[in-house]
């Protein structure tokens, strides 16, 4: 999956696989996560936030409707 590099504290790079609905996070600490049932327009309002990483942590970190996989 392609991500978008964005300039974040916490956040290093974004990425969205529109057909499954998958969200992949790729952390400053070097952590990659994906995020599994992330509808399009969190993805949205994550990309639009004025900051990515507040948005992340009150909206998509610990929400029980997103399954959560690290993949590196």
């Amino acid at each position: 999956m392609e991500r978008e590099t964005v300039k974040s504290s916490n956040l290093a790079s974004i990425g969205y696989d529109e057909e499954n609905n998958i969200l992949e996070i790729e952390f400053n600490h070097g952590g990659i996560y994906q995020y599994s049932n992330v509808p399009y327009y969190v993805y949205e309002e994550l990309m639009n936030a004025s900051s990515y990483g507040t948005y992340f942590s009150a909206n998509i970190r610990n929400n029980k409707k997103f399954t959560t996989e690290k993949i590196k």
